[in-house]
């Protein structure tokens, strides 16, 4: 551990003062996570951030709010305290392991539940928008002059069908967390819990099912199990809509990558990263499946 970080958990009103052993957890590539046991028992992940926003737009205080909000409903873990403008955030730690992209695969009807918990929540602050942020991110990549993917932009019109189609009749608004990724699943047997909300807001529930089935590279299958079991009905148009969110998740996510690639002092390949986003994104787009879904969300 780090001098810096040593001075971080100093300043943590529940940890100063007393004697504690930190470990270290892997993953986190905007921020620091480390569990910390204390002399007292408390047992506890501090996540060190950026306190500002950055190049990627997170939103520190709705983070923490959301968390609250999301640790009210039994699925998030519960705060322990809060360092506004500072970007750190202490919440208990949770027993159990951490999902793999099979495990999602193999629990959808569990995780169809942790989502109907999750969005049943008290109403999240902010509105995530994957159509606003992907376009604030190729702003924010044409402006700094970081690399884009070949072909990238070639991409647009199938994007704007996708949204157009999906504008039609948008879905009533839920509490989301928006980055679904296996490793935010928490599983030791029981309700699953789920953690890290950096990029949670308002959003449409079939956007998290299209998201997480796209994060976890499953198929339409898959994902129109996981709808059945969310909404409680077989309906092809509730995969559809899910299918093009998570095709404009993908396509959008890039630009995360890109971002991060220019920004970013990780040694991490963002561009491998990046592409494994957009190349099933690109094969969507210019697949015989594409039109089907068009109209199938169109004419609900």
């Amino acid at each position: 551990m780090t001098r810096t970080d040593d001075e971080v958990l100093d300043g943590i009103p529940v940890l100063a003062g007393q004697g504690r052993e930190t470990t270290p957890l892997p993953g986190g590539l905007t921020n620091r996570n480390l569990r910390v046991r204390t002399d007292s028992g408390l047992d506890v992940v501090v996540r060190i951030s950026s306190p500002d926003t950055g190049l990627l737009g997170v939103d520190r205080h709705a983070e923490f709010v959301n968390t609250l909000a999301a640790a009210a409903t039994g699925v998030g873990a519960p705060v322990v305290d809060y360092l506004g403008g500072r970007g750190v955030l202490v919440v208990a730690f949770l027993p159990g392991r951490t999902w793999g992209d099979a495990d999602v695969a193999a629990n959808l009807p569990r995780l169809a539940a942790a989502l109907r918990r999750l969005h049943a929540a008290p109403g999240f602050v902010g509105r995530f928008d994957m159509t606003v942020l992907r376009r604030r991110y190729l702003e924010v990549v044409q402006e700094k002059g970081f690399r884009l993917p070949d072909g990238y932009l070639d991409l647009e019109p199938w994007v704007q069908r996708a949204e157009d189609a999906l504008a039609l009749a948008p879905e009533r608004l839920v509490p989301c967390h928006n980055d679904l990724l296996a490793a935010n699943v928490l599983d030791d047997g029981g309700d699953l819990r789920i953690i890290d909300y950096e990029y949670s807001g308002m959003n449409e529930p079939s956007f998290e099912l299209g998201n997480v089935v796209a994060e976890a590279r499953l198929g339409p299958d898959a994902l129109a199990e996981l709808c059945a079991a969310y909404y409680g009905r077989h309906d092809p148009a509730d995969a559809a809509r899910a299918e093009l969110w998570g095709f404009l998740a993908r396509y959008g996510w890039t630009l995360w990558g890109v971002i991060q690639e220019g920004a970013s002092e990780l040694d991490f390949d963002f561009r491998a990263w990046s592409m494994a986003k957009l190349d099933p994104a690109r094969e969507l787009a210019h697949g015989p499946r594409f039109e089907g879904l068009l109209a199938t969300v169109a004419g609900r």
